[in-house]
C-alpha cells in the first residue's frame, strides 16, 4: 500500500463499508468506549471484505479472510457507487455511539475516524469522482494497469502452492479490473473528468511498456517463475500464467489502450483542475482535503513564495561558504548536481552502490534514535527501486508501509530512472524522509499502537507528509548531515517543498502550464528537469497533495514550539515524540493533543 493512504488500496469510497444499522442501540455512560470499538470493528473488518488488496497490504488475507488472496477489489461503476451509500452507513453507525461518558482516548477516536470519513464522501457526492485529489482514473500514476502488477509482485507473498494459485487468479481478476477502469473512465471522461493530454500519454507509454513482451516474459509472468522457483514449488506456474497473460490480459489492456487513445484525441493540453468542470470548487476540497486546514489556494500560494524567500537565503549562505556564488540559489544547486564527485555511475553497479548507501545512512541514523525518542522500535526496511515498467510515471519517492502480521516488512522506493537525479548530497535527506526517523518510524509506531486497527492504518497526508519533513529536521538536530553540503541538501528538500506550495496552486488555481511550473521548480530547487517535470506531472493529476507536506510540517514544528512554552524546564523532546502512540490527525487535531499533553505535564 502507498504510505500515502489506507484507502488508496481499493476504491476510496468501497474500502470503508459497514452493514445496515437498523439495530443499533443507543450508547451509554457503561459500555461506549465498548461499544464504539465494536463499531470500528464492524468498519474495519467489512474494509476487508471490499479491498482484498487492503487485506493482503495488511498481512490480513490468512485464516478466516484467506479468500481475499485470490481476488482484486471490485473497480465498476456500480461498486463504487455503492461504496458511497456504505461509508455514509459507517459514518451513521459511529455517530450513533454518543460522545458523551466515552473515556478521553474513545472521544478522540470517535472524532478523528469521522473526521476521516466524512472526507472521503466529498468526492463521489460533490462531484462523481473518487477523490478531490485524484479526480482521474487513468493517469501516468493511475489505474490498475499502473498499480496491480506492483502489487501482486510486493504486497502478494509466494510461500506455498496456494499462495501461487492465488496469484494466478488475481492475474486472471486484473483483466476485470482494466476493462472495469475503463468503464470507469469512459464514463467520467464523458463528463470532462479526464487527464490532460501529457498525462495519458505517459500512461499509453507505460501500457505499452506493460504489453510489450511476450506474455511468457511479462513481469507478471516473470515474478511468479521467479518466486515459486525460489520456493522450490512443483507446478507449471509460468505456463499457467503466460496463458492467463496473453488470453485475459492483454486483450483486456489491448482494450484500454484503445479507449485512452481515443479519449486522448480530445484531451485538453491544459494542466490544473480549473479547466473541468466545478474546477475551482474541486481543487478547494482538494486542499481541504490533502491539508486538513480550509487555507485557501491564494493563503497557499503566498505562504509558498515566503517559505521558498526564507529557506533561499538559508542556502545561500552555505553555498557561499562553499565556493559556490555566482548565478541565483537555483543556479548553483544545478551546476553542484552535475559535479562529477556528485554523481554515481549510470550503470547497474552504480545504481547498487546507491542502494548501498541508502541502506548504511538508515542504519547509522536508527542507531542515534534513541537521543530523541522513547525505546524507538527498529523493524525491517527494504530499499528498492522503482520497478522499470512504471518509472516514467512513478514518484521519485515513496514508502510502502510492513504488514500487520509481520509477514512482509515495510519498502522505501527510490525512482532510479536516472541516477543524476540524485546527486549524492541529496540523498541523506530523502531517506531520513522515507527510512527513520520519518515515514517508516511513524507509521511503525502507529502500528504497533494501543488504538483499534481502523486508527492504526488510517492516515493523513499533511500528518505523516509534514511528520516525514519535520523527521529530516530532527535528523539534522542528531547529526546526520555529515557535510555543509548534505545539509544544503536537507534545505534543498525543505526549498522543493515550499516550491511546491507555489507550482501546486499556480498549476491549479492560477492556470499556470506544465512547462510554466516545470520552470519554476528547476530554476528555485536547482534540481534536474526530468525530475522536475515528474514531480509537475504529478501535481497535475494528484491536486492538493504536496500541499501536504510544507504545510504539516508548519503545523508539527509550532506544535512543537506551543509545548515548550507551556512545559517550559519540564519539556522534553521524547515526550513531545511520544505523542506518535496517539496515531495520525488532522493538524487541528494534532495541535490541540501536543497542547494538552504540554499542560498536563506543565
Amino acid at each position: 500500500m502507498d504510505r500515502r493512504q489506507f484507502l488508496a488500496a481499493g476504491t476510496a469510497t468501497g474500502a470503508l463499508s459497514v452493514l445496515p444499522v437498523a439495530t443499533h442501540a443507543q450508547a451509554t455512560a457503561a459500555n461506549g468506549d465498548a461499544q464504539l470499538n465494536a463499531a470500528f470493528d464492524k468498519v474495519f473488518q467489512t474494509a476487508l471484505s471490499y479491498s482484498p488488496e487492503l487485506a493482503t497490504s495488511l498481512g490480513f488475507d490468512k485464516g478466516p479472510n484467506a479468500a481475499a488472496k485470490r481476488k482484486l477489489s471490485d473497480r465498476s461503476l456500480a461498486a463504487r457507487k455503492a461504496g458511497l451509500a456504505r461509508t455514509k452507513a459507517g459514518i451513521a453507525l459511529i455517530e450513533g455511539v454518543p460522545e458523551a461518558g466515552l473515556s478521553p482516548n474513545a472521544k478522540l477516536n470517535r472524532e478523528v475516524v469521522l473526521y476521516s470519513l466524512r472526507s472521503q464522501t466529498v468526492g463521489q457526492d460533490r462531484f462523481g469522482v473518487d477523490s478531490p485529489q485524484r479526480p482521474f482514473v487513468i493517469t501516468q500514476q493511475g489505474g490498475s494497469y499502473f498499480s496491480t502488477p506492483d502489487f501482486l509482485n510486493s504486497a502478494h507473498t509466494i510461500i506455498t502452492a496456494e499462495d501461487a494459485e492465488a496469484y494466478l487468479a488475481r492475474t486472471q481478476a486484473f483483466a476485470t479490473a482494466l476493462d472495469q477502469d475503463s468503464e470507469v473512465q469512459a464514463e467520467q471522461g464523458a463528463r470532462g473528468y479526464l487527464a490532460p493530454d501529457f498525462s495519458l500519454d505517459l500512461a499509453l507509454g507505460q501500457m505499452a511498456a506493460l504489453r510489450r513482451p511476450a506474455p511468457a516474459d511479462n513481469t507478471l509472468t516473470q515474478s511468479i517463475a521467479r518466486r515459486t522457483a525460489e520456493r522450490k514449488l512443483a507446478g507449471d506456474w509460468a505456463a499457467r500464467c503466460t496463458k492467463i497473460v496473453e488470453q485475459a490480459v492483454y486483450p483486456a489492456l489491448d482494450r484500454q489502450i484503445a479507449l485512452v487513445r481515443k479519449l486522448r484525441a480530445g484531451a485538453r493540453s491544459s494542466a490544473g483542475l480549473w479547466d473541468v468542470p466545478q474546477g475551482a470548487a474541486l481543487y478547494a476540497a482538494a486542499l481541504e482535503q490533502a491539508t486538513t486546514t480550509k487555507f485557501t489556494p491564494d493563503e497557499v500560494h503566498q505562504l509558498g513564495l515566503a517559505q521558498v524567500a526564507e529557506i533561499s537565503a538559508q542556502l545561500n549562505q552555505i553555498l557561499k561558504g562553499q565556493g559556490l556564488t555566482q548565478g541565483t540559489v537555483g543556479a548553483r544547486l544545478t551546476a553542484l548536481n552535475a559535479q562529477a564527485s556528485q554523481l554515481y555511475a549510470d550503470t547497474p553497479a552504480g545504481r547498487a552502490e546507491l542502494i548501498r548507501g541508502l541502506n548504511e545512512g538508515n542504519a547509522a541514523m536508527q542507531a542515534k534514535l534513541a537521543q530523541a525518542f522513547n525505546n524507538p522500535p527498529n523493524a525491517p526496511l527494504d530499499i528498492r527501486a522503482v520497478p522499470v515498467e512504471i518509472q516514467d510515471g512513478a514518484s521519485n519517492g515513496y514508502y510502502n508501509r510492513a504488514a500487520l502480521d509481520g509477514s512482509r516488512p515495510a519498502i522505501y522506493w527510490i525512482n532510479l530512472k536516472s541516477v543524476a537525479d540524485w546527486p549524492k548530497y541529496t540523498l541523506p535527506s530523502l531517506t531520513y524522509h522515507e527510512g527513520v526517523p520519518g515515514h517508516h518510524l511513524q507509521i511503525t509506531i502507529a502500528q504497533a499502537s494501543d488504538q483499534p486497527l481502523l486508527r492504526k492504518v488510517g492516515g493523513f497526508s499533511a500528518y505523516s507528509e509534514g511528520w516525514a519533513l519535520y523527521a529530516e529536521q530532527v535528523a539534522d538536530e542528531l547529526g546526520g548531515y555529515a557535510t555543509p553540503l548534505e545539509k544544503a541538501g536537507y534545505l534543498q528538500s525543505f526549498l522543493f517543498r515550499a516550491a511546491r506550495l507555489v507550482v501546486d496552486t499556480g498549476i491549479h488555481h492560477k492556470r499556470w502550464t506544465r512547462e510554466q511550473a516545470t520552470d519554476y521548480m528547476v530554476a528555485t530547487t536547482g534540481f534536474a528537469r526530468p525530475r522536475s517535470q515528474r514531480e509537475v506531472e504529478r501535481y497535475c493529476t494528484m491536486a492538493g497533495q504536496a500541499c501536504s507536506y510544507k504545510v504539516g510540517h508548519i503545523a508539527w514544528l509550532r506544535a512543537r514550539e506551543n509545548a515548550k512554552k507551556i512545559a517550559g524546564a519540564k519539556y522534553d523532546v521524547k515526550y513531545f515524540h511520544d505523542v506518535l502512540q496517539s496515531g495520525a490527525v488532522p493538524l487541528t487535531i494534532l495541535e490541540r493533543l501536543v497542547e494538552e499533553r504540554a499542560r498536563a505535564i506543565a
